[in-house]
């Protein structure tokens, strides 16, 4: 359910050599048979590629971590996807009994690899068994789209991710660190959950994504503002906001550091991390008929410099 009207105003202020023949074909994919002896590879064969191959699941397609299993005949994969092929291997249907593939794990344990996300810019190179701890929490890993209307799947940096907000979604793009926002409902008694708003500002060289939301809080119904920093919270500390609502000689305030769009939408809602009006208070401010709401927020965001003299912590209103 969307909001009957929005309007806005934004100004700028190696192999054990006793291993069983059965493997030897796993790892001749490798380097070829000679890499198994600790020749040379062949050449044109990538061994990082060969090796990422070879330690991949053929069911979920996911790193294999011990215990890795084969069956009678080589054919390895993953101890979850274990329980769930009925004891047959995927592969060529034999029984797959209990063997673990001691080979594949000692060569995985001598692996040093490279992020997954080194094209997005990540140099680390880690040991095959932290690997996937790191590269989910890697801070060059792609952003999960912010739109909250849908269950958006979109991922990627953030000059794609504004150019998707824009194209596909068509959010409204502001520039300058000061707005002005007029919420306009026809029925404010009907609150789904959720109704929202999404409105995106640049500043700083920096993108901001600004919500506004009716939800059911408990029983009550009540409106909420907030804002999430579209980068890593490292530099989301970096700024700070404020959110104002008010009429009729009453005001609320809200002071703040944007989240970070690491964090999920949900996440940030369900902390009341954000500028919350309960609906006696905002039709309150709407007016005296109490039949329409009409919530006027206003707000700011400002990054904080400290002064080299005194350490103190100025804000900067605009770039």
């Amino acid at each position: 359910m969307d909001l009957d009207s929005v309007e806005c105003v934004s100004s700028c202020d190696g192999m054990d050599e006793d291993e069983p023949s059965h493997l030897h074909h796993q790892f001749a994919k490798l380097h070829g048979a000679a890499a198994i002896n600790g020749a040379t590879p062949a050449p044109g064969i990538s061994p990082t590629t060969s090796i990422n191959e070879l330690l991949e699941c053929p069911v979920c397609t996911n790193s294999m971590y011990p215990p890795i299993h084969q069956c009678h005949n080589g054919h390895t994969l993953c101890s979850s996807c274990k329980t769930k092929v009925q004891n047959r291997c995927p592969t060529c249907r034999q029984e797959l009994g209990d063997i673990r593939c001691l080979a594949l794990e000692k060569v995985a344990e001598s692996l040093e690899l490279p992020c997954k996300h080194s094209s997005l810019g990540c140099p680390g190179i880690f040991p095959y068994f932290s690997k996937h701890l790191h590269e989910s929490q890697c801070n060059f890993r792609p952003y999960n789209c912010p739109y909250a209307g849908s269950e958006c799947s979109v991922t990627g940096d953030i000059p794609f991710l504004v150019t998707h907000l824009r194209d596909d979604h068509k959010v409204d793009m502001h520039t300058g660190c000061t707005f002005n926002h007029r919420y306009v409902k026809s029925n404010p008694r009907e609150v789904e959950n959720a109704t929202w708003m999404l409105t995106v500002f640049h500043c700083f060289g920096q993108y901001f994504c600004l919500h506004f939301e009716a939800f059911q809080l408990g029983m009550a119904p009540v409106y909420m503002a907030f804002l999430r920093f579209m980068g890593d919270e490292t530099d989301a500390r970096n700024y700070c906001y404020s959110l104002e609502v008010g009429a009729n000689g009453r005001k609320l305030i809200w002071e703040g550091i944007p989240r970070s769009i690491r964090d999920g939408h949900r996440k940030v809602r369900e902390s009341h991390d954000g500028l919350i009006i309960q609906r006696n208070m905002a039709l309150f401010f709407s007016g005296n008929d109490r039949k329409e709401l009409k919530l006027r927020v206003t707000g700011r965001i400002w990054k904080e410099q400290q002064s080299s003299e005194s350490g103190v912590c100025i804000p900067n209103l605009c770039s």
